[in-house]
């Protein structure tokens, strides 16, 4: 299975950047054994439309570009529940399990996602409620993503109780 995070922002040098690649570079390496092929992040920019509908709309469009017409979508949500690190666990294995080939988390840009487009995804999941910067949210999902994967291998990472 490949999985990738999909986000609306920018590809810039940031301490926040380089946490997240480092996780992505250590869950690339922990998902081999898994069968987990590929991880990776993907970007695309953030809209300048005049509205807030215009931007979602054309930050919509950029997304489905970069996501596999068959992937499975969850879509990070502030409103939606978050999972412990166990059940995220189990969750990527039961997906990678029931032949998903594609996994996709999207995370919108400074307006969100498109209603229509957060209510299509097969999921919506949260990393907590409140609202965090949009370049610290891929780090902590690609740390989840990692921590995820070490939890399937039985690796001490994860000490969780």
């Amino acid at each position: 299975m490949r999985i990738a995070i999909v986000c609306v922002g920018r590809a810039k040098a940031s301490a926040e950047q380089e946490l997240c690649d480092a996780f992505l570079k250590r869950a690339c390496s922990a998902g081999k054994t898994l069968g987990f092929s590929q991880i990776e992040l993907v970007v695309v920019e953030t809209s300048r439309g005049f509205s807030t509908q215009a931007r979602m709309a054309e930050e919509r469009q950029r997304l489905g570009k970069r996501i596999p017409s068959a992937g499975h979508r969850v879509v990070l949500d502030e409103r939606a529940d978050a999972l412990k690190s166990e059940a995220f666990a189990e969750r990527l294995a039961s997906l990678r399990d029931s032949g998903v080939r594609d996994l996709v988390f999207v995370i919108g840009g400074p307006d969100g996602l498109a209603p229509d487009f957060r209510e299509e995804a097969q999921e919506q999941i949260s990393l907590g409620p409140q609202t965090w910067p949009h370049l610290l949210v891929r780090a902590m999902l690609a740390e989840q993503i990692f921590r995820g994967l070490t939890i399937m291998s039985g690796h001490p990472y994860h000490r969780g109780g």
